[in-house]
């Protein structure tokens, strides 16, 4: 006689996969519905949710690896939330606020950016890790995806924060999602901060810190989104600098020992 046996999703001994992937689905989820409020005119309520979608898109990865739950699903799933909540959520939204009205050419930077964003997620899924350059890990090769969603809303953020300039931030839409689309594409190292280690000593300003920094997006949502922004392009070409001159100091090391190999 054949036993009945119980419909499950994954095995017991897997359920350990199933929290990341969940938070994945709930970024992929969050993307579409920015998509949504911005055909409805609410922008600002599509600006939050491409946030969290960024904010679950930092921690599902993070989550897998503490809890010893990472696989090659996880990973594809997440290149494909990427592409849908960075890669079309928020150029779509600025294509419905802005882009739109530059016609044709507002459309085809739309198609550009998305196609930039799918490329350097291919290119992301193709990278593997050396392990006789662990520093490298702390980098990234040109923009992440989250990042260049966000970045690429700025102009729509200034418009919803109370800070006023004597400047119409309007007119920089087109070039400056043309730029980040270059920027996502492009080859230059950008930190990751994935491998860095806290000293216990500074555990405690660094929580301090991360307090702070929810308690001004949780009352000023968009300068606090405005300023990280700015700090975050400021810091692209310093870490073109730490990276350039690690790299120096890894080959003059190298050499330096295949030099002592030979005497």
């Amino acid at each position: 006689m054949v036993e009945n046996k119980k419909f499950k999703i994954v095995s017991s001994k897997k359920t350990r996969y199933l929290l990341p992937n969940i938070l994945t689905l709930g970024g992929v989820c969050l993307g579409i519905s920015s998509i949504k409020f911005s055909i409805d005119g609410n922008y600002s309520l599509a600006v939050i949710f491409i946030l969290f979608a960024a904010i679950l898109d930092a921690l599902d990865g993070r989550v897998a690896r503490l809890i010893k739950g990472t696989s090659e699903f996880g990973k594809e799933l997440d290149s494909l939330t990427d592409f849908v909540s960075f890669g079309i959520a928020p150029v779509f939204i600025l294509y419905f606020w802005e882009l739109n009205k530059y016609g044709k050419l507002g459309w085809a930077i739309t198609l550009i950016y998305s196609v930039c964003c799918v490329l350097r997620l291919a290119r992301f899924n193709l990278t593997k890790s050396n392990d006789q350059h662990i520093w490298k890990n702390n980098y990234f090769e040109g923009v992440p995806s989250p990042a260049g969603g966000l970045l690429i809303l700025m102009p729509l953020i200034f418009e919803l924060s109370d800070l006023n300039f004597d400047f119409n931030f309007k007119n920089l839409t087109p070039f400056l999602t043309a730029f980040i689309a270059i920027l996502l594409v492009s080859k230059l190292p950008t930190l990751s901060l994935k491998k860095i280690s806290i000293s216990p000593k500074t555990t405690v300003f660094i929580l301090l810190g991360i307090g702070t920094i929810f308690i001004s997006l949780l009352f000023y949502t968009f300068e606090t989104l405005l300023v990280f922004g700015a700090l975050y392009l400021f810091s692209i070409p310093i870490s073109f600098i730490m990276y350039r001159n690690q790299n120096k100091k890894e080959i003059l090391e190298t050499s330096e020992d295949d030099h002592e190999d030979v005497l």
